[in-house]
């Protein structure tokens, strides 16, 4: 079994499924946070759709240094800068996946803050770590809305508010 396919078929339902979210993103709602050790509502949704990009740096380099200011963190204000970055993030991986071989999901790829090693990842565990950070902080994603009113979109199947009882 080829695992390549399987990851890009993934890659597709996991960012339909965040597409999803984002066009549910509330206006005026940014600072929302349900806890004083929560991240607010529109970091996170940047911090999910940055995370769409991940697979694209993943493919490309052989690291990420903290340190070195290797990620600068965006800074969004609206619904629309949200999808427009999640459409440009995706094209980019999924181009990179696209050029990407079976053997090339076997390339190392590392995060580092100056000389401390904090993950070493084979490039298909890095991606599959993206894919899991993805699902998790679009869950959280969905406890905010569920909180605030805000529909819930499915991601593995109908919601409740997609529901009729």
């Amino acid at each position: 079994m080829e695992t390549l396919p399987n990851l890009k078929t993934e890659f597709l339902q996991e960012y339909e499924t965040t597409k999803k979210f984002i066009e549910n993103f509330p206006e005026g709602k940014n600072d929302y946070a349900p806890h004083e050790k929560s991240m607010k509502m529109m970091p996170l949704a940047t911090h999910i759709v940055e995370i769409v990009g991940w697979p694209e740096i993943m493919l490309n380099t052989e690291k990420l240094d903290f340190a070195a200011g290797d990620y600068k963190p965006l800074h969004f204000t609206s619904r629309e800068e949200l999808k427009a970055k999640l459409d440009e993030f995706y094209a980019k991986s999924q181009n990179a996946l696209s050029q990407l071989s079976e053997d090339g999901l076997n390339g190392k790829w590392a995060m580092y803050m100056g000389d401390q090693l904090l993950a070493d990842f084979t490039k298909y565990s890095a991606i599959r770590h993206a894919l899991n950070q993805l699902t998790h902080h679009r869950a959280q994603l969905g406890v905010y809305y569920r909180l605030n009113e805000i529909p819930v979109p499915g991601s593995y199947g109908p919601s409740a508010d997609e529901q009729n009882f």
